[in-house]
C-alpha cells in the first residue's frame, strides 16, 4: 500500500488545441495505453463522498485506487493486484485489500457494496516541464472521446503558475473539467 497527495490542474482540449500541444512540447511520439476501471455502489456513496474507486491497468499491472478529497489535492491510496484479483473485481466479486477497506468503512461502504460500472481507456503522453509532469490524454469510453490536458504539482501555487501560463502561451481557454470517472458516469 502506498499513498501520495495528488495536486492536479486538468484542461479539456479540442482535438485541434491537443495535436498543437503535441507538436509543440517534446511529448514522446507514441502514447502509453491504461484502462481504468470504475466502481461505485448502487446508491452512489462514494460520489457523497466526493471519492472514486478505480482498477488501473497499465502495462499488465493492476492498481487499486482510493481517491479522496483533502484541502489541497487528493489522497491516493494505492494497493497492487493480480490480473486475477481484478478480473474478479470487475465481475463483482470483493477482493479486500486492508487499507482501502478500512477507509471504505470510515465512510460507511463495505466492499460487498461496490459494483463494476464501466471502463476508460487512455492513450497517455507525459513529459517533465518547468518543474511539473505535464500529460496529454486521448480516451474513450461508451462510444465518446476526449482530449485532456493535465499537470500534476508538488505545490497548488507553483502548479496554478505553469498551468496559466502554459494556457495562455498556447491561445488555450480555460474550461470547466470534470474528473474522468464524472465524464464516464455522464454517459449512463
Amino acid at each position: 500500500m502506498t499513498q501520495e497527495v495528488e495536486i492536479e490542474f486538468k484542461n479539456l482540449l479540442t482535438k485541434n488545441e491537443f495535436n498543437r500541444l503535441l507538436n509543440e512540447l517534446p511529448f514522446p511520439s507514441s502514447s502509453e495505453t491504461q484502462t481504468n476501471y470504475y466502481f461505485e455502489t448502487k446508491d452512489l456513496a462514494l460520489k457523497a463522498h466526493k471519492s472514486a474507486l478505480r482498477i488501473r491497468e497499465k502495462n499488465d499491472t493492476y492498481t487499486l485506487t482510493l481517491k479522496e478529497p483533502r484541502e489541497v489535492g487528493l489522497l491516493e491510496t494505492h494497493e497492487a493486484l493480480t490480473r486475477q484479483e481484478a478480473k474478479e473485481m470487475i465481475e463483482n466479486q470483493p477482493v479486500f485489500k486492508k487499507e482501502i477497506d478500512q477507509q471504505l468503512l470510515r465512510k460507511n461502504i463495505s466492499f460487498e457494496d461496490l459494483i463494476y460500472y464501466g471502463s476508460l481507456k487512455t492513450e497517455r503522453r507525459e513529459i517533465r516541464y518547468q518543474g511539473v509532469l505535464l500529460v496529454l490524454d486521448y480516451s474513450i469510453y461508451n462510444g465518446k472521446t476526449d482530449y485532456e490536458l493535465e499537470l500534476e504539482a508538488t505545490s497548488e501555487e507553483a502548479g496554478r503558475k505553469v498551468f496559466e501560463d502554459l494556457l495562455e502561451k498556447h491561445n488555450i481557454p480555460r474550461r470547466r473539467t470534470p474528473n474522468k470517472i464524472k465524464r464516464l458516469f455522464s454517459t449512463f
